[in-house]
């Protein structure tokens, strides 16, 4: 076992990446990475306001940000990436205001609890908490609960994913869409034996030694279907889940596991696209923006079609 596979080491290297994160942020003086995320597409305005949303984990905060449209638009539920242990909320930025933009939908950027603070399975309990609250508070704040689409990037996509198997189980909220970008899902396969085309990936094992053990400290319960739904250890039935588009990045160590699991998904007549981005790794959005458009043009057509979709149910008799 490697030294960073231990809970108590893994911790320590989360809260050490926790602190360099935040101190990076306060020596940049404002020019750090929420500065860099809010520059890039200016031609996408920042309209955004604070949210606070209670959970039984504690409240939690999220960013709203508004598209310039009439009446009451439909809402998509962000969740950002950082190994479910760095809260990086800020670089999805340009994603929400996009999103915003182009969808036309209000967007919910979730600041979730992370690990090892908060270690699994709180994180994605709060945030199936938060999709419910947002679902049924509308009205309150200005967005259309019954038109409800989430995602995210890097593990900000297992908490959608996590979030839509937890509304298939429960009864709702009903989700139009799930849009899974890049997503790790399995955990419980070692990512030593997990294999990629580029000769230094961006995620390497060490990485997943820290981020999968703060999650999940105990390695029995990395098979449970909100942490590893592509493990072949999850056989239920996912016949009645939210709808998904699922993006994988071809050189990505989590690239496998994201097909899998769109097997998975097409099987059960879920699956609304599977696109393989060519030639990038992990979070190539952050740095690549013709791709990160490409992409976020994609996710913008489809929560908006889930949005139309929506409506016409609502309106039909």
């Amino acid at each position: 076992m490697s030294l960073l596979a231990r809970p108590a080491v893994a911790a320590v290297a989360a809260r050490t990446m926790q602190r360099l994160t935040r101190l990076a942020d306060r020596q940049s003086g404002g020019r750090g990475s929420a500065a860099a995320s809010h520059a890039r597409f200016p031609e996408y305005p920042r309209t955004v306001s604070e949210l606070t949303v209670p959970t039984s984990m504690g409240p939690a905060r999220a960013t709203v940000y508004r598209p310039a449209v009439e009446g009451t638009p439909p809402v998509h539920v962000n969740f950002h990436g950082g190994g479910y242990v760095v809260a990086l909320t800020e670089i999805d930025d340009p994603l929400c205001r996009f999103l915003t933009a182009e969808a036309g939908v209000v967007v919910v950027n979730v600041d979730y609890a992370v690990a090892p603070q908060h270690p699994f399975p709180a994180p994605p309990r709060q945030a199936y908490e938060i999709v419910r609250w947002v679902a049924e508070h509308g009205a309150e704040h200005g967005w259309d609960g019954a038109r409800l689409t989430v995602g995210g990037q890097s593990a900000g996509g297992g908490l959608a994913a996590a979030v839509a198997r937890q509304a298939l189980e429960e009864g709702g909220p009903s989700i139009g869409l799930q849009v899974l970008h890049y997503p790790p899902l399995d955990l419980a396969t070692n990512a030593r034996d997990k294999h990629s085309a580029a000769a230094k990936p961006v995620l390497r094992p060490w990485m997943a030694d820290v981020f999968d053990t703060s999650y999940v400290p105990d390695p029995a319960s990395r098979t449970d279907r909100l942490v590893s739904p592509a493990h072949p250890s999850d056989t239920a039935d996912l016949k009645g889940i939210a709808p998904a588009v699922v993006i994988t990045a071809e050189l990505d160590l989590l690239r496998a596991e994201g097909a899998r699991y769109a097997d998975r998904l097409r099987a059960a007549g879920a699956l609304v696209e599977y696109r393989d981005v060519p030639g990038v790794d992990h979070g190539y959005d952050g740095s690549d923006d013709q791709r990160a458009r490409e992409s976020y043009a994609l996710i913008a057509r489809h929560i908006r079609e889930a949005g139309a979709d929506a409506q016409d149910l609502v309106i039909e008799p």
